[in-house]
């Protein structure tokens, strides 16, 4: 008799010592969103005009380009999705330097390797406005001693490029023989071959190396130039060549992105919402226990520790799925939590009913809990329903709320009906009560 009591107890520690190893600490297994924690959140849109599949495509292959980015940022836990057909949503809790992060993301990093025009003539009548077929002109930039870019230099460069980024194997920071920044280029072996052909082909003309529609440099070839390997010069600052050198390395956005939507958090605002947050789940938890022990004494203290059991069951799970925690993650929490009272709140009334018809405590007991469970059932399958809906069409936030709640209501039925009905059950027998105060 007494063995099966021991199996609910061996399961329901099991769970305790479960959740408590997927939670601590709690610093490092919680995962909180940009509300709690401060960062990013942008909005790209695809601007590509054609069929939905095309643009579906171009977004997804531009989703993988903007993960491998951020990856080499190094941020932490980020949030990268698509929504829609063409719609990309980033969230990067805890970024340093926010504005960085926007540039990374959002740069195109079309690089071209194009021949420069040497013939003056041609020059000139471009810059009257007769620009010959098959060239641009365009003008390089340079930096004044204030660190404004301004343009020099008019350059007619054919438009068709001898080479793109496509044919990057790796890029990185390094320093020119003048001691500025710049950018290293290891290109793949078929790259390598495309490009000591063209600077064989012509030694002695300018090469310019143009990012964006951008002249970063346009070197004269001196010699051809085998081994795969390209320099890019521009008198760049250290960031500027090493952010240039993390989306180089992750390749070209494949098709042109609009910001629509960009909103930064700032970690004092975070912090604020978690004083804010907990202040008010504590006041909410006194109270609840406090009325809970006031109403129905000792079965208050069950129900009671069947709400904390729940809360570090949600947040068990939620470490272990690698959930997000967000501020309405925590009001889903706090739902979950007037849900998981309600619940005993049904099984004590239903027993107290039970009592008033004469019947034994044993008998109330099972017949609390038993004539308790469709009304159980019933409330908390339709709110799952909805927590379930919300966190598989939601986005951000409302995701976030979905998934609380939904492992809440779960987390509700075990510790509602499984935990305390094997508590009372073992008191109950252990203790043999003849009279039950409910």
């Amino acid at each position: 008799m007494m063995r099966q009591y021991y199996y609910r107890f061996l399961v329901i520690l099991a769970v305790i010592a479960a959740c408590v190893y997927a939670i601590y600490p709690p610093e490092k297994k919680i995962r909180r969103g940009l509300d709690l924690q401060g960062g990013v959140h942008v909005v790209l849109e695809v601007k590509e005009a054609g069929e939905e599949k095309q643009v579906s495509d171009l977004a997804d292959r531009a989703l993988e380009v903007i993960r491998n980015r951020i990856d080499a940022l190094g941020v932490t836990e980020p949030i990268i999705q698509k929504q829609g057909l063409n719609t990309i949503i980033v969230d990067l809790p805890g970024v340093q330097d926010p504005d960085k992060a926007i540039d990374i993301i959002g740069q195109t990093a079309l690089l071209e390797f194009r021949l420069v025009s040497d013939d003056q003539e041609m020059l000139s009548a471009a810059l009257q406005g007769n620009v010959p077929e098959g060239y641009q002109l365009l003008y390089s930039r340079e930096k004044d001693d204030r660190g404004i870019y301004r343009e020099t230099n008019p350059l007619l460069i054919k438009i068709e490029p001898e080479l793109t980024g496509q044919y990057i194997a790796d890029a990185y920071m390094g320093y020119d023989s003048s001691g500025f920044p710049d950018v290293n280029l290891v290109l793949s072996k078929e790259g390598g071959v495309v490009f000591e052909n063209v600077t064989a082909n012509n030694v002695n003309r300018r090469l310019a190396i143009i990012l964006d529609g951008v002249v970063k440099s346009a070197p004269t070839i001196r010699e051809r130039i085998g081994g795969g390997k390209a320099q890019i010069t521009g008198r760049f600052s250290a960031d500027e060549a090493r952010t240039l050198a993390i989306v180089l390395r992750a390749g070209a956005l494949p098709a042109k992105m609009d910001m629509i939507y960009r909103e930064v958090v700032g970690p004092t605002l975070g912090r604020e919402n978690i004083t804010q947050g907990f202040r008010a789940a504590m006041c909410g938890a006194i109270v609840v226990v406090a009325f809970m022990f006031i109403y129905y004494a000792a079965f208050g203290l069950l129900a009671d520790f069947a709400l904390a059991l729940n809360i570090l069951i949600l947040l068990g799970v939620m470490a272990i799925m690698r959930g997000v925690l967000t501020l309405p993650g925590i009001a889903g929490i706090a739902l979950t939590c007037g849900m998981a009272v309600d619940a005993n709140i049904l099984i004590f009334e239903r027993i107290r009913e039970e009592i008033k018809t004469g019947k034994s405590p044993k008998s109330s007991i099972d017949a609390g809990y038993k004539r308790a469970w469709s009304a159980i059932i019933d409330s908390n399958i339709t709110t799952l329903i909805a927590g379930l809906i919300l966190f598989f069409l939601g986005e951000g936030s409302v995701k976030g709320f979905g998934l609380t709640l939904s492992i809440g209501i779960v987390a509700n039925l075990f510790t509602a009906v499984f935990v305390t009905k094997a508590i009372v059950d073992w008191v109950m027998v252990t203790q043999k009560i003849e009279k039950v105060r409910i």
